[in-house]
């Protein structure tokens, strides 16, 4: 069963630092992406939230964790 995880950060750098630490932590074999998310109605770039999208294709990740991590950053795991 391929399961995917998405953090929700509030700036790149927050995102970048993540997806760092989840491959550092959880020995991942590739980086995770990171996606640009615009606010709906909102075209200023500061409004913009970070996607780190994760693919599990073991489901071997723990989703408590990740949220914890991603709170950390003022993130958030999005529910699935």
């Amino acid at each position: 069963m391929n399961v995917r995880h998405v953090l929700v950060l509030p700036d790149r750098d927050a995102a970048e630092e993540v997806a760092t630490e989840i491959v550092d932590r959880f020995g991942l074999p590739e980086e995770p992406q990171l996606v640009r998310d615009a606010l709906a109605g909102e075209d200023d770039a500061e409004d913009a939230q970070w996607l780190v999208v994760i693919e599990d294709p073991r489901d071997k990740l723990d989703s408590a964790e990740l949220d914890d991590l991603a709170s950390v950053y003022e993130g958030w795991l999005e529910a699935p």
